[in-house]
């Protein structure tokens, strides 16, 4: 199934991979990497990772403290947020809308 990103999940991806990279040369890629595997988890299984909230699932980023959150839709799963671990709970909820 086809995975769309939300504006600010895109941002969010950036970010994330930016702040690795600057902190360890080549850890960025490896976030990339953990991010790419979580995505192929979540085409090849959806409806796998647990609801979160208004059936919005969370995929656990391996390696990484970040969530995929995402929404199965109709022809494409749309990921919402790349959220960490340690954001306010739901904060992207208010973002999407």
């Amino acid at each position: 199934m086809k995975i769309i990103f939300a504006e600010i999940a895109v941002k969010e991806l950036l970010q994330a991979r930016s702040f690795y990279e600057v902190e360890v040369a080549g850890l960025g890629e490896k976030f990339s990497n953990e991010i790419k595997n979580a995505l192929k988890r979540i085409s090849n299984f959806p409806t796998a990772c647990p609801i979160l909230k208004n059936e919005i699932r969370k995929c656990v980023v391996r390696k990484f403290p970040y969530n995929l959150l995402y929404s199965i839709e109709q022809d494409f799963i749309l990921i919402m947020a790349v959220a960490h671990h340690h954001r306010k709970p739901f904060y992207w909820l208010d973002e999407s809308e």
